[in-house]
C-alpha cells in the first residue's frame, strides 16, 4: 500500500503555478509538510510503506519516495513564511531563484502514487531506453525503462535533483520513443548539500 500526497487543505489546485523543492532535515519531511499545509500552502510528499524490522516484530512505517525533499506548489512570494518553517534548510534554488520543477514530472509522480502500483526510490539515470505506457493507470507516463531479473520497472526521475523512483510495469504495455533519454549540460542549481550521485549509462 503507498500512502497518498500531503495536499492543501482545501484540496484545490492552480494548475498555472509552477512546483518547487524544498530540502529539509533528515527524517523532517512529514513534519515540514504537515505544517505548510497548515500555513495555507500546497504540498506534495510522495510516500511508500517499506518493513522494517525490530528485535521483537516487523511493522510497515511509511518511508518518504524523494529523502529530505518536499514539493510546494506556487507560495514562493511569502519566502520568509517558507524558510522560517521548523526542519527546512532551503528552497531549491539558482542564482537566488527557486528552480521550478516540470510540471510533467510532478504529473508523472502523482498519477504513479494514485495508481497504487509498487513504487520505490531508484538511483537517478542519466541516460537510457525512453518508453511511455500505452495503457492501464500508468498510462502516457514517460520514464526510462530498465530490466532485471525478468521484471521491468518505469523509472520517472526529477532532474534537477539528481533523484528517480521506479515502478513496475507489464513490459507488453510500453512503446519506445524515437529519441534516448539524456540530459544536457544547463547551468546547475545550487544545492545546499553535496550534489546527488548520478548513475551512468554503459551503452
Amino acid at each position: 500500500m503507498y500512502s497518498m500526497p500531503v495536499n492543501s487543505p482545501a484540496n484545490h489546485s492552480d494548475s498555472t503555478l509552477a512546483w518547487y523543492a524544498i530540502y529539509t532535515r533528515h527524517q523532517h519531511e512529514k513534519t515540514v509538510a504537515q505544517i505548510l499545509t497548515s500555513k495555507g500552502f500546497e504540498t506534495l510528499l510522495p510516500l511508500c510503506e517499506t518493513a522494517r524490522k525490530w528485535k521483537d516484530r516487523t511493522k510497515l512505517v511509511s518511508m518518504p519516495l524523494f529523502p529530505c525533499y518536499v514539493f510546494l506548489h506556487g507560495g514562493t512570494e511569502r519566502h520568509l513564511e517558507i524558510i522560517t518553517t521548523p526542519g527546512i534548510h532551503a528552497v531549491v534554488s539558482n542564482a537566488g531563484r527557486p528552480i521550478a520543477i516540470p510540471a510533467s514530472e510532478i504529473n508523472a509522480i502523482r498519477q504513479t502514487i494514485e495508481s497504487g502500483s509498487p513504487v520505490e526510490p531508484h538511483p537517478f539515470l542519466k541516460c537510457g531506453e525512453q518508453v511511455r505506457v500505452k495503457r492501464g493507470p500508468l498510462e502516457g507516463i514517460e520514464g526510462i525503462l530498465v530490466r532485471k531479473k525478468g521484471l521491468c520497472r518505469l523509472v520517472l526521475s526529477v532532474v534537477m535533483l539528481g533523484k528517480a523512483i521506479a515502478v513496475e510495469v507489464d513490459g507488453l504495455q510500453v512503446e519506445r520513443l524515437k529519441r534516448e533519454s539524456g540530459y544536457g549540460t544547463s547551468r546547475a542549481p545550487v544545492f545546499p548539500h553535496p550534489e546527488p550521485k548520478i548513475v551512468e549509462c554503459v551503452i
